[in-house]
């Protein structure tokens, strides 16, 4: 070997091992999140499918193997369907009116002439780092019949003569969570939609201002066609968090009245412990039926981001 060689490797040896040590500590820092990830996600979406498959109250440690007794049973309750009803009802209303909004409020905080305009996107936005356990509970005061604020106010100035129980009545109890869901996560799907419009130019609106293009007519010419590859991403985006309203579900309404608010996770919830004697295995059975509902989706996420790339490399 040459002595050229041999300081080569001489230098390489060093930069190796230097290498390697930062490749250790990257994989020691990443270990933690992986046990974590590992222990309180994987092995309970694993456990899950076992459970499905047996009769378990969760006490006792014997478990009858029972097959896909838990999937019949599920399949055949009235409630499980009325529950996933409710989930698409929920999901059909509360998306568009999320998105549309969002939008809407993006194009005027986007907009430099807005005064305050920082303000406002801080107070869109604060709702979204609040409990929503929180806000659940502040909520049902809000929507109180005898002296909750809202129906005070309608009852002041004559639009009703007496308070509604919003939350209360089958045919009110839905719309009311939905508002409050829309209005709690609002500011994600603005802040998303505020990101989108900033990869349009500023100089192509310049443009359409000097060629007298009217507000609308930008809107629907210009900002449409550019946005277009990110309204099935947001949207995609804003379907799957729609799916995730345990927590200010049963928070306000506990499913109910008459099972008028039960969505997929209610169901699962009570299936589990908050029947007389807990049926994990019929609860895992409906969550796993529930989870490959979710895995379409994600699927259908996948499939949207792709056609979104397509679009835009096509422009």
């Amino acid at each position: 070997m040459s002595a050229v060689s041999t300081a080569e490797a001489k230098a390489v040896n060093p930069r190796r091992r230097r290498i390697r040590r930062t490749e250790i500590w990257i994989y020691a820092f990443l270990l933690p999140t992986v046990v974590l990830y590992g222990l309180f996600t994987v092995y309970p979406i694993i456990g899950s499918y076992w459970y499905s498959l047996v009769d378990w109250n969760g006490f006792e440690a014997e478990k009858t193997f029972v097959g896909l007794a838990n999937f019949a049973e599920v399949l055949s309750d009235p409630l499980f369907w009325n529950s996933f009803k409710i989930t698409v009802i929920f999901t059909l209303v509360a998306v568009p009116v999320k998105v549309a909004l969002a939008l809407l409020l993006a194009l005027l905080l986007n907009s430099r002439r807005l005064p305050f305009r920082n303000f406002f996107r801080v107070a869109l936005f604060l709702p979204v780092v609040t409990t929503t356990a929180i806000v659940g509970v502040v909520m049902q005061f809000v929507f109180d019949p005898a002296g909750g604020p809202v129906n005070a106010a309608l009852t002041k100035f004559g639009i009703l003569d007496d308070g509604i129980n919003f939350l209360g009545e089958s045919r009110t109890a839905l719309g009311t969570v939905i508002v409050v869901f829309v209005w709690k996560w609002l500011g994600t799907t603005l802040i998303y939609w505020l990101a989108s419009l900033q990869t349009v130019p500023r100089e192509l609106y310049e443009a359409a201002s000097i060629d007298g293009a009217s507000a609308w007519q930008t809107f629907r010419h210009l900002t449409v066609p550019l946005l277009k590859p990110f309204l099935i991403i947001i949207t995609l985006l804003t379907v799957e968090s729609t799916l995730q309203v345990f927590d200010l579900m049963l928070t306000m309404t506990h499913g109910g009245p008459f099972y008028a608010t039960q969505v997929m996770e209610i169901y699962i919830y009570e299936a589990a412990f908050a029947t007389g004697i807990p049926r994990l295995g019929l609860a895992s059975a409906a969550a796993v039926l529930f989870g490959l509902f979710v895995c379409a989706l994600g699927l259908l996420q996948l499939i949207g981001i792709r056609a979104a790339r397509q679009m835009r490399s096509g422009q």
